[in-house]
């Protein structure tokens, strides 16, 4: 038997012979193309070898991740790139192939009629080691233990969770687990859910599945066919890159409010104004409104020609009306039909023939079917309670509508849209123009959180139904958190089957963060299944309960010593400690950037636990768990997505609890239904849906009085008065927040 010494040189041969003619297929590729038969032909080959050579690995990247050994002897070595010498014999074939998919799909209980799998562990393209699984002595192994753990992560997959993380998401070709690539290689014609928790692996599977369908399907699917929604311009940053690497640099790749028209944005609006715009009868209000703004005819039109009237009948004209409201189209398309009507019963009673001679037309058009953009409508629609009451019809109540209503900024370019508004205008330009661009094949990440107006936006730029959808239900906050798929694929096209599959191993938390996050779940998410963590971090998280003046220094501190490690930090902040720490990163003179603004720096990060979403990074600081939990109806969820961003080490910084774990204010989601007591005066007539509507009017009473700073104080007084006035006395302690 060879040595392992030999082993590796034998291996370190091959990859060098591999690592050459990728290199001399890069500089064949980056010569300039022959004279074609024409001009055209030419720029089409230089876009192919251009792109062709773009889709290569980089010099510094190892030729292959790994090899197979049949049982008939014969031997693949699978990387990103098909390479092959000058002889055209193939030195390393792409993990896309059948053939690379047995790395990945190989295991005890079938080995795919594999001997032998090697996995690399490299540095660029020097080999430092290879562990191999032998599937027959594995087998062996494995019978005799009464049980083994399944999903166990590989050499690689470890070494790679112990690099430093940047900020940009990299591909995992080397590091695909089999429960992963049987997602990867899901049939095309889905409508594919992938589920599962933090560190499962969901978005780079997503993303992999890209490539391994434009590579087993290029006949359907090109790179221009196929969009990635991601919910944040943070995330899109972060991801960017990964289908790049992986050789597909034309996927168009957009955040959620990419998908409306490029105007103003940073209005800020009610949770209730936000909740009612996200709903799906929006659609319908804006169908009618836009509908309602196509006029009637006078009983006679009568226009000017060159001196001479020319007089059509409102029944004709009506009748033209009519026949461009019941053709098929959007507005503009319909408009045109309208125009053209008109036009020739104008030139039947002799009229001008040249186009431009009918601006009189153009008037009575203007008059009957208005020329319209979609933020000059909603503008207009949103100032007028008539046009509003109008459109609303008998799905809104006037309260409803009321807060819909809003005074409109002078002028059209300085106004200011909500990120509630975007899919509105969406909605509007397909109305209006039907303008939006079909793909084959739609990603969307971190879907759980989008409103019915968000998914219909991402619906009807699909033109198969084929989607991947990824996220986390324990993981779904805001205005549309979810506790079942159906509330989101109800709002997604139907003609494929829909499939639900999971990824429960956890493999990038650690499991000391896991165990801690975890204990929110039965309040966050009682009906979701817990993801299994099978690894460790270095060490337990960091709780740092200090004084609230205290707060902003330890948490630059904790930041600081990070960095100093050469760590890539993030530090998840609500709102209401946001300006403290923002000074202490300045105070302290440390580098950041703002996830808020699209910036991912490779030093600190400041975001949000809304933006944190998706994102991972070697340390993450948690700031003030209670005040996490405080804002957002589904307060625990987020926090638990907060405690769940790191690959390494988490620190918690606070004043209060670090892990709150009293019941949300909102917990008819959380206990059956019944009749409650309440003491002294037991009130069998008392429900539990009217404390909550009492609770509701209170929260919104003491949050639109006072700041968040002062919501502890100004419960603990109106406890205070109540005792007073039901003369008796309860014990001290600390008041939930609404």
């Amino acid at each position: 038997m060879e040595s392992k010494a030999a082993e590796l040189a034998a291996e370190q041969q091959h990859f060098d012979l591999a690592h050459k003619h990728r290199e001399r297929l890069r500089a064949e590729l980056g010569e300039t193309p022959d004279a074609a038969a024409n001009a055209g032909t030419g720029r089409r080959l230089a876009i192919f070898r251009r792109n062709r050579k773009e889709a290569l690995a980089q010099p510094d990247e190892g030729v292959a991740v790994g090899r197979v050994d049949t049982t008939d002897d014969e031997v693949y070595y699978v990387g990103r790139d098909r390479i092959v010498d000058d002889q055209n014999q193939i030195l390393v074939v792409s993990w896309k192939t059948p053939v690379g998919g047995l790395f990945y799909e190989a295991s005890v209980e079938e080995p795919r009629g594999l001997r032998r799998k090697r996995t690399f562990r490299c540095d660029g393209n020097r080999i430092l080691d290879f562990e191999d699984l032998v599937f027959q002595q594995l087998a062996a192994a494995v019978s005799a233990l009464e049980s083994a753990p399944p999903e166990l992560p590989d050499g690689a997959l470890l070494a790679e969770l112990d690099r430093e993380r940047t900020g940009s998401m990299r591909d995992i070709v080397a590091t695909i687990q089999a429960a992963q690539y049987r997602l990867i290689r899901t049939p095309l014609d889905r409508l594919l859910v992938i589920e599962g928790g933090p560190g499962t692996g969901k978005t780079a599977v997503a993303l992999h599945r890209v490539s391994w369908l434009l590579y087993n399907h290029r006949d359907q699917l090109r790179p221009q066919d196929v969009l990635v929604v991601g919910p944040h311009p943070a995330f899109t940053r972060y991801i960017r890159s990964v289908l790049p690497s992986l050789g597909d640099t034309d996927v168009e790749q957009l955040d959620i409010d990419q998908l409306g028209p490029p105007v103003q944005r940073g209005r800020p609006e009610s949770p209730e104004t936000r909740r009612i715009k996200g709903e799906a009868r929006m659609a319908r209000l804006l169908a009618r409104a836009l509908d309602a703004r196509i006029g009637t005819p006078e009983s006679a039109e009568r226009m000017l020609f060159d001196g001479r009237f020319i007089t059509l009948s409102g029944v004709e004209v009506a009748a033209a009306v009519a026949d461009a409201r019941q053709a098929g189209g959007p507005y503009a398309q319909r408009r045109q039909r309208l125009r053209a009507r008109l036009a020739d019963l104008v030139r039947e009673r002799g009229g001008p023939p040249e186009p431009e001679r009918l601006a009189p037309v153009e008037n009575l058009l203007e008059r009957l079917w208005p020329l319209q953009s979609a933020p000059a409508f909603l503008r207009g629609l949103f100032g007028s309670t008539a046009r509003l009451a109008n459109a609303g019809g008998d799905e809104f109540t006037a309260e409803e509508l009321a807060l819909l209503h809003r005074r409109g900024a002078d002028r059209l370019s300085a106004e200011v849209w909500s990120a509630a508004d975007v899919p509105l205008l969406d909605e509007l330009e397909e109305l209006l123009n039907g303008a939006s661009r079909r793909f084959r094949h739609i990603v969307v990440d971190e879907v759980q959180d989008l409103s019915p107006m968000q998914l219909r936006a991402v619906a009807r730029r699909s033109s198969t139904g084929s989607l991947t959808i990824v996220g986390d239900l324990a993981q779904s906050t805001g205005e549309w958190a979810r506790d079942h798929w159906e509330e989101v694929t109800e709002h997604l096209p139907s003609e494929l089957p829909m499939v639900v599959l999971g990824l429960r191993y956890g493999y990038r938390v650690p499991r000391q963060v896991f165990e801690l996050a975890a204990r929110l779940l039965p309040i966050a998410a009682p009906n979701v299944q817990p993801t299994r963590v099978v690894r460790d971090g270095p060490r337990d998280p960091g709780e740092h309960v200090v004084e609230p003046g205290e707060r902003p220094g330890r948490v630059a501190q904790l930041a600081k010593e990070h960095l100093d490690a050469g760590r890539f930090v993030g530090i998840v902040c609500p709102a209401a400690c946001r300006a403290e720490i923002e000074f202490a990163l300045h105070a302290n003179d440390l580098p950041w950037g703002r996830a808020d603004q699209g910036e991912l720096e490779r030093s600190i990060n400041l975001v949000s636990p809304q933006e944190a979403k998706g994102l991972e990074f070697d340390a993450v600081i948690v700031v003030e768990p209670e005040e996490i939990v405080a804002e957002d109806p589904r307060g625990h969820r987020l926090l638990f997505v907060a405690l769940t961003r790191t690959i390494r080490y988490l620190d918690v910084v606070c004043a209060g609890q670090v892990l709150p774990l009293d019941p949300p204010g909102d917990v008819t989601d959380r206990i059956p239904r019944q009749r409650v007591v309440i003491e002294p005066d037991p009130d069998p007539t008392v429900e539990l849906s009217s404390l909550d509507r009492l609770a509701e009017d209170l929260a919104a009473l003491v949050s639109a009085g006072a700041p968040v700073t002062a919501w502890d104080e100004v419960l603990q007084r109106t406890a205070a008065l109540l005792d007073e006035r039901s003369g008796r006395s309860r014990p001290k302690g600390r008041h939930h927040r609404p």
